[in-house]
């Protein structure tokens, strides 16, 4: 084939080079109207379900009544969050909140890069497409059904774990209602339903890698432990902080389907999070603009979170999230 021939023309990609930013961007539109449509479904799903509830937040500062609406209810300005601030509870489902976030980020999050890492070891396709979809499986179980399975599983008296420690001549233990035991259930069924949805990304950072890397590794005298240490780890670091940013937006964020299931009042003390109290005060008794004070609070400390990490991560010489 000759220079060039059979090669699709490309539009320039600076259309409009020298011109106010005004000018460029609606230069940009006219010739990239094509692309900026198709960006339409996905702006206004964002507007719609994302940006147009925020406005709900307003009844926090107010002593919002159904009856006379956003508009016409009081303002009360940070009276809720005085309270919040004053009641013992809030501090308990705040430590809860913080402690459970922080057992999930700590065990839950290396879990999928250590499965990745396993699976990219793998050289049998057959037996790596079958490991997969095991682990991808849980990940499309509603809460509702693994917690029947948990709740069957850990039975004091049909449970088949607790079957095997009455075979072992243990005494049986009731799990789901021992303070000692609800944490670490959270944190191990979460990993187990999300662990292999987790690990895609992973592996798809993992294919980018340039094998010659690892043939320059091998004539070196690499080894696997130096090849994962010195090529595959940091190869991926980036995809790792990006997602771990992800994570910490979501740090406060336990989980509701799996605490509401799974919890009983015989572990509110160790197991009741912001969103179980946000649920149980707001829609339990009414106290709407009260609730959406705590829910407000958590989705700033939230940000903030992200804010000082990813400035922590750029000052490294790290990519961060924006």
């Amino acid at each position: 084939m000759a220079k060039g021939e059979g090669l699709p023309v490309l539009r320039s990609s600076r259309p409009a080079a020298g011109l106010l930013p005004a000018r460029r961007l609606g230069a940009n539109l006219r010739q990239y109207w094509d692309l900026y449509l198709i960006m339409v479904p996905g702006i206004l799903y964002f507007l719609i379900f994302k940006y147009l509830p925020m406005w709900g937040v307003i009844i926090a500062f107010k002593d919002y009544s159904v009856f006379a609406g956003f508009a016409a209810s009081d303002w009360v300005g940070l009276d809720h969050f005085r309270r919040m601030l004053d009641d013992p509870q809030f501090y308990l489902v705040f430590r809860n909140t913080v402690l459970i976030s922080l057992y999930k980020l700590f065990w839950g999050f290396p879990g999928p890069i250590i499965l990745a890492l396993l699976l990219n070891e793998i050289r049998s396709m057959l037996y790596k497409r079958t490991i997969q979809t095991l682990a991808y499986l849980p990940h499309f179980l509603s809460w509702i059904i693994i917690g029947g399975i948990m709740v069957n599983l850990l039975s004091p008296a049909t449970g088949a774990v607790n079957g095997m420690l009455k075979w072992l001549g243990f005494e049986p233990v009731f799990f789901l209602a021992d303070p000692g035991w609800f944490r670490s259930l959270l944190v191990i069924s979460d990993i187990w339903k999300e662990v292999g949805w987790g690990a895609i990304i992973y592996l798809a950072a993992l294919a980018g890698v340039d094998p010659q890397l690892y043939e320059a590794a091998v004539m070196d005298g690499a080894g696997k432990w130096k090849q994962l240490v010195h090529v595959t780890l940091p190869s991926i670091l980036t995809t790792i902080i990006v997602l771990f940013l992800l994570r910490l937006g979501h740090v406060l964020d336990v989980g509701f389907e799996q605490v509401f299931v799974l919890y009983n009042s015989m572990v509110y003390d160790v197991g009741d999070v912001i969103e179980t109290y946000v649920y149980r005060v707001g829609i339990g008794q009414s106290e709407f603009s009260y609730s959406t004070a705590v829910g407000l609070l958590k989705s700033v400390i939230s940000l903030i979170l992200v804010v000082i990490v990813n400035k922590a991560v750029k000052r490294t010489g790290q990519e961060g999230i924006y």
